[in-house]
């Protein structure tokens, strides 16, 4: 049995990544396998389109049809994530059984560098509601509230009030401090 983390490629229906990256995260919770299964990442990155002279932003997924595991793999976690509904199993297997191959780390390095993803686990001491004043960027020096938190991606949408007028802007959580 394998005593290492590493990153495995799980196939599932097509369109239906974000609905197993949600139920594969409840099952890890409620079966108790934080120990094993750590992280479950749908590929995607945002894309501007420019149509009709209007910018659109898009997310697309980079791997449509797969999602991606990092777990140990054991015999208790390989069943949970195999059974897991709209898992159609694991690329790198060949069935019958067999335990699948993992990525290899410069695939994994590939992978994040292309949708941003840093892989650092970041610990925000910030919660939807907290008054902040922004210490850099445009809006330097004003006072506003977390309305919104992405700390996967390392956001807040805060709301300030500019030149009299409730307004939503998108920062950096390095961009601001908690107000006491």
């Amino acid at each position: 049995m394998e005593e290492e983390k590493k990153w495995y490629v799980v196939n599932t229906y097509s369109g239906h990544e974000s609905k197993v990256k949600e139920k594969l995260d409840m099952r890890i919770n409620s079966m108790e396998m934080q120990e094993n299964i750590f992280r479950v990442i749908v590929p995607e990155r945002k894309e501007v389109e420019i149509k009709d002279g209007k910018k659109k932003e898009k997310i697309k997924k980079l791997f449509p049809g797969y999602v991606l595991v990092e777990m140990i793999m054991s015999d208790e976690s390989w069943y949970i994530v195999r059974n897991t509904p709209g898992v159609t199993g694991f690329l790198g297997s060949s069935g019958k059984g067999a335990k699948p191959i993992p990525l290899q780390d410069d695939e994994v390095e590939r992978i994040f560098k292309e949708i941003g993803y840093t892989g650092e686990n970041v610990v925000v001491n910030y919660e939807v509601g907290d008054n902040v004043k922004i210490t850099d960027g445009p809006f330097k020096m004003l006072a506003g509230k977390i309305i919104e938190l992405n700390t996967d991606e390392g956001k807040a949408t805060v709301s300030i009030d500019l030149f009299g007028q409730e307004t939503n802007v998108e920062l950096e959580l390095t961009q601001f401090t908690k107000e006491n």
